[in-house]
């Protein structure tokens, strides 16, 4: 494994513990307040940090190529803030 690959993983598991404590935190604020755009920022942040474990496992384990990895990472993450983009919009 060269050094772009460890860095890759390095930053790939910051990403993941970093996006996975904030799915949770925006998680519990929405079941203490109760507010569905918490719910759904929680979700956006959800998929970003899904797809960066997705992409991540992808090129890793199963031989899928950088660019394909990236482009499927780039998928999840305009996903990811278009639900972001939208628990900021919602209505109550």
């Amino acid at each position: 494994m060269n050094e772009v690959a460890v860095a890759i993983a390095v930053v790939k598991s910051v990403v993941l513990l970093l996006g996975g404590a904030i799915t949770v935190i925006a998680y519990r604020a929405y079941r203490r307040a109760g507010d569905p755009s918490l719910r759904a920022l929680g979700a956006g942040f959800g998929v970003i940090t899904l797809g960066a474990l997705v992409s991540g496992a992808a090129n890793q384990f199963f031989g899928v190529p950088f660019e394909t990895g990236v482009l499927l990472n780039s998928v999840f993450l305009a996903v990811g803030l278009a639900i972001i983009m939208y628990s900021l919009y919602m209505q109550r």
